[in-house]
């Protein structure tokens, strides 16, 4: 009997012990009831591991260099490394004799070790002598200048097809951009890209025709009208009649630090264009951080849009030797206190007889001057009797410099000429300059500081030199940019007096807006171009001191 009472004790001290660690602590009267008490908590959850940065993909290079129909193929020139990765280098031979195609091949660079031509000069006038070579360029392909003076020369009835996307842009930089030595300051490592054309052009350099009494040239806009590329030791010829000319097709390229010295106060930049016809295409091309100009046209019929220019050390829209020439959608910005003028034109530097004369038209550009070095040159600079017409444009002088320079009488004068195609006094719509200092316009040699004022004509044809600017990310139209009426270039045909005029029917889009970016939702330079500390071109492109690894 006392073993069964015993053994029932123990059973109830048994169960009132279940029962009470079931309970919470909150579930418990008072300390020590029933015994000591334990209270099991859920295990804390990890606090997981840091994801590892990840390694950036470096380039690895290519077996070999691809075969290209050219008998004399590409060199295998090793293989170069900088913070991409690296690369094999394929260089290109001096003049391409045949037509060739470069692919776009994973780890592989193409180098121009110097002047490489494409093609044999036929002479001004289409011949037998043509070697009609086509150089075709991949989308992605990068080719860089190598050490010493290394441009590509397109000659005159040859042809280049540099075509990218604006996802795969074709490069043309240096080697130490490759090498990634260069800041957003670096300039001037190689040479750039010449273009040479049968389109007419002025300044004939032609031997044995010297220049008349007045200074013109004896043969300008003639067969016998040539030109020699200025600085270029071996002949580097162009001009003609065929002003229809077809030099090719560039389309989303970049070119970076480029404008080489070939001779004392001689630089190729980015992009230069000698006598090329209307045949000649020209869209999405950018310049960053030429040591001269962003591009420079002499003479010839141009066509040309989406037109990008940061960091030119001279200027960035230069015209010359009689072009004619059409522009639209252009965006300009220089680096702080480097740079010259936003536009300078000309048709001659002396005389103003030179016939055909320089006229251009320009629509749709948004200009950030931030140069400290043009206050005598202005932001823009017409001179030596060029007919200039600038349509739906923006500019913001950061620096309070001039903004506009007209040079020699005829320049700034309309006048009837039967010996010269064009004579007409510039023309501006829809244009507004913001920031241009106690001085903004400058008149010399004949004309007068009030008649430059009067050509621009604040309060007519909408145009404004006192606007307040609502620019987004530097350059992106805002509400006052936006309530500017526009001209509709679309309809703008320049003027004709007598003789030869630019094509201009069909080239100019009619738009809503001036300026070169409407709004936000505007996004036709993105991709393509590369960002830098000068100017943010938004996602999809990479940095100017870095090789894209798309």
């Amino acid at each position: 009997m006392t073993q069964m009472k015993t053994m029932r004790a123990l059973f109830m001290l048994s169960v009132a012990g279940t029962v009470l660690s079931a309970c919470g602590a909150g579930d418990i009267a008072s300390p020590g009831t029933g015994g000591n008490v334990t209270i099991n908590y859920p295990a804390p959850t990890p606090t997981p591991a840091p994801a590892p940065t990840p390694t950036p993909t470096q380039v690895t290079p290519a077996t070999g260099c691809p075969t290209i129909a050219d008998p004399q193929g590409l060199t295998d020139a090793g293989t170069i490394t900088g913070p991409t990765g690296t690369y094999r280098v394929c260089s290109l031979p001096a003049r391409i004799n045949r037509s060739i195609t470069l692919p776009k091949i994973a780890g592989l660079l193409y180098q121009l070790t110097g002047r490489v031509d494409v093609g044999t000069d036929g002479g001004p006038a289409a011949s037998a002598a043509d070697s009609n070579v086509t150089l075709t360029i991949d989308p992605g392909v990068i080719i860089y200048g190598g050490a010493g003076v290394s441009w590509l020369a397109v000659n005159r009835g040859n042809k280049i097809n540099a075509v990218g996307t604006a996802t795969q842009p074709i490069v043309f930089t240096s080697r130490d951009n490759v090498l990634g030595l260069n800041t957003d300051n670096s300039s001037g490592q190689w040479g750039g890209i010449v273009l040479m054309g049968r389109a007419q052009i002025t300044d004939c350099t032609t031997p044995g025709a010297p220049p008349l009494a007045n200074g013109s040239s004896p043969n300008a806009g003639t067969l016998a009208c040539e030109r020699q590329t200025e600085g270029a030791v071996d002949p580097a010829v162009y001009g003609g009649v065929n002003n229809a000319d077809s030099s090719g097709t560039l389309d989303y390229v970049q070119i970076r630090y480029s404008g080489y010295v070939l001779s004392s106060n001689n630089e190729l930049q980015s992009l230069t264009t000698e006598g090329i016809g209307s045949g000649t295409k020209l869209d999405h091309i950018m310049s960053f951080n030429s040591s001269d100009d962003g591009a420079e046209f002499f003479g010839g019929h141009v066509h040309m849009k989406h037109y990008v220019s940061v960091g030119a050390e001279d200027d960035n829209l230069d015209t010359d030797t009689g072009t004619k020439a059409n522009f639209q959608y252009v965006i300009v910005v220089q680096r702080p206190g480097i740079g010259d003028a936003m536009i300078e034109a000309d048709s001659d530097n002396s005389v103003d007889a030179d016939n055909p004369r320089q006229n251009t038209t320009v629509s749709n550009a948004t200009f950030i001057d931030q140069s400290a070095n043009n206050s005598d040159q202005a932001s823009i600079l017409l001179r030596g009797g060029t007919d200039y017409s600038l349509l739906n444009t923006v500019m913001v002088n950061k620096q309070t410099n001039p903004c506009l320079r007209v040079s020699r009488s005829q320049t700034a004068t309309t006048t009837a000429d039967s010996s010269k195609d064009e004579v007409g006094a510039p023309i501006f719509r829809s244009t507004v300059f913001s920031g241009c200092g106690t001085q903004k316009y400058i008149g010399s040699s004949g004309v007068t500081d009030a008649a430059v004022a009067a050509l621009f004509g604040t309060g007519t044809n909408n145009n404004n030199d006192n606007y307040t600017p609502s620019l987004m990310s530097l350059f992106i139209n805002g509400a006052t940019e936006n309530a500017v009426t526009p001209f509709d270039a679309s309809t703008y045909n320049g003027r004709v007096i007598n003789g030869i005029e630019v094509t201009r029917a069909g080239f100019f889009d009619k738009t809503s807006y001036i300026g070169a970016v409407k709004d936000a939702s505007d996004t036709w330079y993105q991709g393509w171009t590369c960002n830098s500390s000068t100017a943010d071109f938004g996602a999809g492109g990479s940095l100017c001191t870095s090789l894209p690894t798309n």
